[in-house]
């Protein structure tokens, strides 16, 4: 029935791709034409920071890859559709999709209540950690030493959110964290002593590391957490044929695929 339902919605959206192609000398049906389900049609608009590795990242041919990339490219082919790649910052992509300019968004975001009450998540189909990235001559050794230190975080993500909350509801209060546009920002703040720590997931947090001597993660993890698909509240019929496929995706082992081309196992 799933295969049947996106077979249908592939054709749906093909047949809009080439009644939109056709010019405007043929009227439009009395009662209007039935709308396509995404903003362009024939096409999957996915709002992401492509500063994220190995979730999302600039290619060498000038264009992305990364986890989420490869699995919303497989849920495009499933649907039928061109994926088209809308980078910008991390604290605009649940807008993008919000307000219809993409969509869905995939770019390392983890479901919590807030962000659902603007959109529709998916099942998850990744789990993130949150770790500390330190210079290797800090006195800060764990979470417990977090206490009255500088935190960076990259703005808009569950590090700074988790960070900047209050002492009582476990977070370090706002006047002692940092949101940078992106990851890598928050990292050279770390190297000019601009912060004391960078929270941010273990992932990305290993290629910075990589990148820069002289930083070390801490051995014991921030937050876990799930990554998962945002859609629009107003587009139940995408956001089930993306489920759908992604579900499918998972389901034959394609997603796990992809996550371990990009993370082996240490």
């Amino acid at each position: 029935m799933k295969k049947f339902i996106l077979a249908a919605l592939a054709l749906t959206l093909t047949l809009g791709l080439l009644a939109g192609c056709g010019g405007s000398s043929t009227p439009a049906p009395s009662g209007g034409e039935e709308p396509s389900l995404t903003v362009v049609p024939g096409k999957l608009h996915m709002a992401t920071n492509a500063a994220f590795p190995p979730y999302e990242m600039p290619d060498d041919a000038g264009g992305y890859e990364g986890i989420d990339i490869e699995i919303a490219e497989a849920i495009a082919a499933k649907l039928g559709l061109e994926l088209v790649i809308d980078d910008m910052d991390f604290s605009s992509v649940i807008t993008a999709v919000q307000t219809g300019k993409a969509d869905m968004a995939m770019a390392g975001l983890t479901v919590n209540e807030e962000r659902k009450q603007n959109v529709d998540f998916t099942e998850p189909y990744a789990t993130g950690v949150q770790v500390i990235i330190v210079t290797e001559d800090s006195e800060i050794q764990s979470v417990d030493d977090l206490e009255g230190k500088m935190i960076g975080t990259q703005e808009g993500t569950t590090g700074y959110i988790y960070c900047s909350d209050t002492p009582e509801n476990g977070g370090y209060g706002e006047e002692f964290v940092v949101g940078y546009t992106n990851g890598s920002t928050a990292v050279q703040a770390l190297l000019t002593g601009a912060v004391d720590c960078v929270v941010i997931d273990n992932e990305p947090a290993k290629s910075y590391v990589a990148a820069n001597p002289g930083l070390k993660i801490l051995d014991t993890e921030f937050v876990s957490e799930d990554y998962a698909i945002a859609v629009g509240k107003d587009n139940a019929e995408l956001f089930n044929a993306i489920n759908d496929a992604l579900s499918e995706l998972i389901a034959d082992g394609t997603v796990q695929g992809i996550i371990d081309k990009y993370i082996t196992a240490e």
